[in-house]
């Protein structure tokens, strides 16, 4: 039951072995619940790992499932004491998307989609700051500041020579189109879109207007694996207000078809290359 590094893994980990203790009782999340005099909801969260976990809840509910092997309780109270350790993003404040931050740092491969920004590990800082400030017009010079930081930082796992990050991108003709911030910064943006597809651990390919109705039509989204088999693959869904994180193994499978479909109806890496080329080439004008 070792835990990993990242403390958002460790917590979602710990999730899982405290709803498989739960569900070995065949009790209902309501039910222990009732016996903590807690919510539900409070229970919910702990086991999807969307709340930080003290070792005092690890106890009561090791109370509740009546878990009487010291070495396994010792070990969950491990995990939970690991757990509130901080990650990197921790040292900016407040983040609204900290959990998927400390997924993707953890994560051994990552698949997304993008229809109308150049997705936020590829982005250079001229592009991110005109996207932010496009985005969210109230932010202050402050805020907008952190979050280039944040997304900048992001991109380390993209070159960690000991780890680097396996990603798959499919992108859609349209965000190479918009004029984000200007003509220099879109060149120089579609110039390192360039340069990183040829690094042998990025797939770039791009989903042109002429490949008609296609999957991706529904939104952007992300499909996150990891190298411990034990830590399912996450579905990404990111919202104005809130994010939405899907671990069933159908929702998984239905997303990963679909980018399966994607993939197969977008330019090859080199076709995808030459039309980026093509579209500096337009910029430039």
């Amino acid at each position: 039951m070792a835990s990993n590094v990242n403390p958002t893994v460790r917590r979602r980990r710990l999730g899982q072995e405290l709803r498989r203790l739960r569900e070995l009782k065949g009790m209902t999340a309501e039910e222990v619940a009732e016996r903590l005099l807690v919510s539900q909801s409070k229970i919910s969260r702990l086991e999807n790992g969307r709340r930080s976990i003290s070792q005092r809840d690890v106890r009561d509910l090791c109370g509740v499932y009546e878990v009487e092997d010291h070495r396994i309780v010792d070990s969950l109270m491990q995990m939970a004491k690991d757990s509130r350790q901080q990650g990197w993003w921790h040292a900016f404040g407040d983040i609204p998307y900290s959990v998927y931050i400390g997924l993707e740092t953890d994560a051994a491969s990552l698949r997304v989609y993008e229809s109308l920004i150049v997705p936020g590990l590829f982005q250079t800082h001229a592009y991110a700051q005109a996207v932010i400030e496009g985005m969210w017009p109230e932010a202050t010079p402050s805020e907008i500041d952190k979050r280039i930081k944040i997304r900048l930082k992001r991109q380390d796992r993209l070159t960690d020579s000991e780890n680097p990050l396996r990603f798959w991108a499919v992108i859609d003709e349209a965000l190479l189109r918009r004029s984000v911030g200007g003509k220099d910064v879109m060149r120089e943006q579609l110039e390192k879109l360039a340069e990183l597809s040829e690094l042998p651990h990025i797939t770039l390919q791009v989903l042109p207007y002429d490949a008609g109705a296609h999957p991706g039509m529904y939104g952007k989204f992300a499909i996150l694996e990891f190298h411990d088999a034990l830590d399912a693959s996450v579905v990404y869904l990111e919202g104005v207000t809130s994010d939405l994180y899907l671990e069933k193994p159908t929702d998984v499978q239905s997303y990963a078809v679909m980018y399966e479909h994607l993939r197969a109806i977008a330019l090859s890496a080199e076709a995808s290359r030459q039309f980026i080329q093509g579209v500096i080439d337009d910029f430039s004008d």
